[in-house]
């Protein structure tokens, strides 16, 4: 998360597995968006996913603004 960075998300979010990076928020595309081949092949029967990962982002990326707001 970042406050006050013009070039760069205020909220980026990434989904990890050894070091691979699977999955992708910011809080410009508010989307989260899957970044392996396989991550479509996993998530093909359950479409829902992509959706939930989402909203548990925009979750944090609210949390993170009461935290900033806070701290300052």
């Amino acid at each position: 998360a970042s406050s006050g960075l013009s070039t760069f998300p205020e909220f980026v979010a990434v989904g990890m597995v050894d070091g691979v990076q699977f999955y992708y928020y910011d809080s410009n595309t508010q989307r989260a968006v899957p970044k392996q081949d396989w991550m479509e092949q996993v998530t093909s029967g359950d479409r829902d996913y992509l959706e939930r990962e989402t909203r548990v982002s925009q979750g944090s990326q609210q949390a993170f603004k009461v935290s900033i707001v806070n701290l300052k």
